[in-house]
């Protein structure tokens, strides 16, 4: 098995010299089929990791910047100033959807739930399977106290990344409540 995780990584990241980095590089679909595909939770975890390590770069040098920028002021909880960086960088490169998806974390943060919900519309426009646009949805909907929407963003979340372990214990207690399914 562990032959078989090192040949998927490779075969995934050899190529990384050439493709581009964010929502539209080529490996994603590579990844997204393994998430649907394996029964090996390691492997999953290993898919994932790339998926997000690909979502956060772009091949514009200033973009990056700002990306890295933006991730070191969340970090330290400076939301002000990261909210800053992320209006700029959607400014910047609109098309970039990690940065939209940042931008809707900090939202979600500082209490903006609208803000958030319009940023994690424009992240799924641009990348329909983002899982963690989807599990922030649910966040916001559970925030807003709408237990019904927020089951439906999560089961969207599972159906892109059925290993989301939390989100499934999510989905399972909601489940519950909204329609009465047996745990």
């Amino acid at each position: 098995m562990l032959a078989k995780t090192i040949v998927l990584v490779a075969a995934i990241l050899l190529p990384i010299a050439t493709a581009s980095a964010d929502q539209r590089d080529p490996r994603l679909d590579r990844l997204f089929a393994v998430l649907q595909t394996t029964d090996n939770d390691r492997e999953a975890r290993q898919a994932e990791q790339l998926i997000w390590a690909i979502w956060i770069q772009t091949d514009d040098a200033g973009a990056q910047s700002t990306m890295t920028n933006g991730i070191e002021a969340m970090s330290s909880n400076r939301l002000d100033q990261a909210l800053a960086i992320f209006d700029r960088l959607v400014a910047e490169a609109p098309d970039f959807a990690e940065a939209w998806n940042k931008r809707a974390t900090v939202h979600f943060l500082l209490g903006n739930l609208d803000e958030s919900i319009a940023d994690v519309a424009h992240t799924l426009d641009l990348e329909p399977r983002h899982f963690g646009a989807l599990s922030g949805l649910g966040q916001i909907n559970l925030a807003q106290r709408d237990e019904a929407s927020a089951l439906a963003a999560f089961e969207d979340a599972i159906a892109v990344h059925p290993y989301l372990v939390g989100t499934r214990a999510i989905v399972d207690a909601l489940r519950g409540r909204v329609r009465g399914d047996p745990l």
